[in-house]
């Protein structure tokens, strides 16, 4: 057989990354600063699963490719496989990554041939170039309905600082909550397990929307914000360890000292409110903050009766965000009556 004559050796999956997706994937436009190209993106760590009763690490979920438009802010997601293959291999795992990690964008390739998801549009179609991030950009706020003057709020880097970098379902709650908020919803309920950090959820939550200087005026000016809870270890601890980069925008609400010159409040219901007229929330005009946090929101703070609920319907005009640990049951209706279905669950 000539040399002319010997087929071509069969490529890999990672031949056919290197030498055909990662190449299309820069011809559009990503990888160039601030967009990135994150290959082999670990999304968890693989389920911890008993062997003979030893505790062992199952299949780590990995995804090919996230394309990010910032770089916190991931957008879609890229499945390849071998050139040999048919590209229509990749869509359900595409689906399975895009949908794990919360994103409306997904890309199952061959190298040849693309198949676009796009959870905005409801579509799956066979595309013959990857979109630029722009026309990603463009087409997720159109989904979202989301006003393009609100819209450099929702790609704020975190600040990492803490050295706590979010977990992809952290990602999407941040992202969930700061996409209601943009949108207008006065009212937000996030529910995550205990464990599965909402204090670091609330502080990304409350850094993006306070760096990026989002009120609900729309003035050019940091937010007052105000993180409650009902026991004092609760604020104390955020407070001083998570929320320290905020600091001296942080001030802890007490009856010695209602400074009113700060952005970055905490407080603990019984501080707040005594029962009496004289309320030490009354201080603060029902205006005064742009976004209230209410961590543990299930212990009774929306209950109709409670003399906690007060201070939320005094500070009415406030985007409120409640965060709970426990699903929808008969000690948690009010919650959900308060604040409507969870953004993310």
């Amino acid at each position: 057989m000539s040399v002319e004559e010997k087929p071509n050796p069969v490529l890999t999956e990672a031949d056919t990354c290197r030498e055909y997706v990662t190449p299309g994937l820069q011809r559009a436009g990503w990888g160039a600063s601030p967009h990135a190209i994150g290959e082999q993106h670990a999304i968890t760590s693989g389920r911890i699963v008993l062997v003979g009763g030893k505790p062992r690490r199952g299949k780590q979920r990995r995804a090919d490719y996230v394309l990010y438009l910032r770089r916190d802010f991931p957008i879609a997601v890229v499945e390849a496989k071998e050139i040999g293959l048919p590209a229509e291999n990749g869509v359900q795992q595409a689906r399975e990554y895009a949908e794990m990690l919360g994103l409306r964008f997904a890309y199952a390739t061959n190298g040849r041939r693309i198949i676009e998801i796009d959870y905005t549009a409801g579509t799956e179609r066979e595309v013959d170039r990857y979109p630029s991030p722009d026309e990603l950009w463009h087409r997720l706020s159109q989904g979202t309905h989301l006003p393009e003057p609100v819209a450099k709020h929702w790609l704020e880097p975190y600040n990492l600082a803490s050295g706590k970098i979010p977990r992809y379902y952290q990602d999407i709650a941040i992202n969930r909550v700061i996409e209601a908020i943009l949108l207008g919803q006065p009212r937000v309920l996030l529910t995550l397990a205990t464990g599965t950090g909402k204090t670091c959820v609330a502080f990304q939550i409350c850094w993006k929307l306070w760096n990026s200087r989002w009120n609900r005026n729309g003035e050019y000016r940091r937010p007052k914000i105000l993180f409650l809870a009902d026991r004092n270890i609760l604020v104390d601890d955020p407070k001083d360890k998570m929320f320290a980069t905020f600091g001296d925008a942080r001030h802890k609400i007490s009856g010695a000292d209602p400074s009113q010159a700060r952005d970055m409040y905490f407080g603990i219901y019984q501080s707040l409110a005594n029962g009496s007229d004289d309320d030490l929330f009354r201080q603060y005009r029902p205006d005064f903050f742009d976004l209230i946090v209410i961590d543990e929101c299930h212990r009774g703070s929306a209950r109709d009766d409670s003399n906690w609920r007060r201070v939320l319907d005094y500070f009415m005009p406030a985007v409120q965000l409640g965060m709970t640990a426990t699903p929808l049951r008969d000690e948690s209706r009010d919650s959900y009556e308060y604040f409507g279905n969870p953004v993310y669950t």
